[in-house]
């Protein structure tokens, strides 16, 4: 019995401890800078923003994509690479292989070097990164797939962000990690390739 009501008394007194402060920072947090646009669909033209970024593009743009069907957004990258802007695209495997509306055999096809990602179960980021290495560059994320569905069906949410050099730095440095483990299109796709568990 002493034993119980110890337990029970060490209990309350944790209990009755103030809780630690939660800190929402996240562990690399970066300085508020340049503009931050927040668009929403269906009631936004998320697609319009994304292609008025893409079409002012100088240098870069590079994309990672779950899904990729917009004909539009594939049209304005294969004219940025008209233009000279190097373009470069990371895709998931499954949804490239799986996708019969996908758009990303027009990118290869047109001479965009594409990679598909195979190490894991869902490569899900939603990015685009314009002039990422310029003071002035843009990164486009949020849970926005590239598709007519997204754009036009589904509540999704899209954060354009501009003139942030470090967040920038971040979104490049985590595609480059992502293109370094991604395998060349052609050979993500032989028959007898499996994906990493």
């Amino acid at each position: 019995m002493r034993q119980r009501f110890a337990v029970l008394a060490g209990l309350a007194f944790l209990l009755a401890q103030p809780a630690p402060a939660f800190d929402p920072r996240p562990a690399a947090a970066h300085a508020a800078l340049g503009t931050v646009e927040a668009l929403f669909s269906p009631h936004d033209d998320i697609e319009a923003a994304i292609l008025r970024t893409l079409r002012a593009a100088r240098h870069s743009i590079h994309v990672q994509a779950y899904l990729f069907t917009s004909r539009s957004l594939a049209a304005a990258l294969i004219e940025a690479k008209a233009r000279g802007v190097r373009v470069e695209v990371l895709a998931d495997r499954e949804q490239t292989a799986r996708g019969e509306n996908s758009q990303i055999p027009q990118l290869v096809e047109a001479g965009i070097p594409v990679a598909l990602e195979v190490r894991y179960a869902a490569a899900h980021n939603k990015v685009i990164l314009v002039d990422a290495a310029e003071a002035g560059g843009a990164v486009i994320t949020g849970s926005y797939n590239f598709t007519w569905s997204a754009r036009t069906r589904n509540a999704e949410n899209v954060l354009i962000l501009r003139h942030n050099p470090p967040v920038l730095r971040a979104y490049l440095g985590n595609w480059k990690r992502h293109r370094a483990e991604a395998l060349p299109y052609a050979e993500a796709l032989l028959p007898d390739r499996k994906v990493e568990e």
